[in-house]
């Protein structure tokens, strides 16, 4: 009988699915092989159980959705991980990180880790966020805090996380599942940052769920847009860009503008709108550059 499982990751020629709490260790059809079908993990697949833990792919199922980088496959939502000391967060590149989940439809959940090395949990920028309409969690990987509500995010999804290096994801991901030790790479004291310590992507199964640490996700790029399409990656402009002047407002040098009148009652962080304003010229000049 198949049975449906996903793709956690292929190695040497042999794919390994999870499937019924397990992983399965499963070879291909040779209609695969002449065909050439790529496998990313996330992949949701029919397998046909064999010997023990052996089992063939017997089908691929359509994909939901796809990354790029890093290539994962029917992604539910990212984990951005950040430090609240050692490395100090850059908000700069949460930001487009942001932006990144945005456009490809995920849920964004934020996560600043490292609580054990503040004196107060409570961060008027982090507040700010939650206002704008996402989950900010405050955890530590050495005291526990915080871990037991991650793990029920976690729970029958498939989650990537993204973040800079030294920001505690591979202790993270060791909090989540102690009995398999993830390399975690120490903050450079000369420059502040971490070393990588991911070198692939593997789905890794957690309390019901799949979860990837992602090399190359930490992007510094932004993805291919519109300049009229970044707004929308901006939540907190919404609720006043129905009220500018020009239905087109980019929010930058028009007149009337409802979303810089926001900004200057102190309704909109002036941090999130410099990076708004450095993020559309970005996109102008590649515009221009096409």
């Amino acid at each position: 009988m198949l049975i449906e499982g996903k793709l956690i990751k292929g190695y040497a020629g042999f794919y390994y699915v999870y499937a019924n709490d397990r992983v399965w260790e499963c070879s291909l059809r040779g209609r695969f092989r002449v065909k050439k079908q790529d496998f990313i993990p996330g992949d949701r697949v029919l397998i046909l159980p064999g010997v023990e833990n052996k089992a063939t792919i017997e089908k691929v199922l359509e994909r939901r959705n796809s990354l790029v980088r890093p290539n994962v496959a029917n992604v539910d939502q990212a984990f951005l991980v950040f430090a609240r000391k050692m490395p100090d967060p850059d908000y700069n590149l949460l930001d487009r990180l942001l932006v990144q989940v945005g456009r490809t439809g995920l849920q964004a959940v934020i996560i600043f880790t490292k609580t054990d090395l503040v004196a107060d949990l409570v961060d008027p920028l982090h507040e700010y966020y939650r206002t704008c309409g996402y989950q900010v969690l405050n955890i530590s990987n050495k005291t526990l805090e915080g871990i037991d509500e991650v793990k029920k995010l976690v729970h029958g999804k498939i989650t990537v996380l993204a973040g800079p290096s030294g920001s505690g994801k591979s202790s993270l991901l060791n909090c989540l599942q102690p009995q398999k030790e993830q390399k975690t790479g120490e903050v450079s004291a000369k420059i502040g940052r971490g070393r990588h310590t991911t070198r692939h992507v593997e789905l890794i199964p957690i309390d019901g769920g799949l979860v990837a640490d992602t090399p190359g996700f930490s992007s510094l790029y932004l993805p291919e847009m519109k300049r009229e399409e970044l707004q929308l990656y901006f939540p907190e402009f919404l609720k006043y860009k129905n009220y500018c002047r020009f239905r087109s407002c980019l929010h930058d040098k028009e007149p009337d503008c409802a979303v810089k009148e926001a900004l200057n009652e102190s309704k909109i962080l002036p941090l999130r709108y410099k990076h708004y304003i450095q993020f559309l010229q970005e996109i102008i000049l590649r515009e221009k550059k096409y």
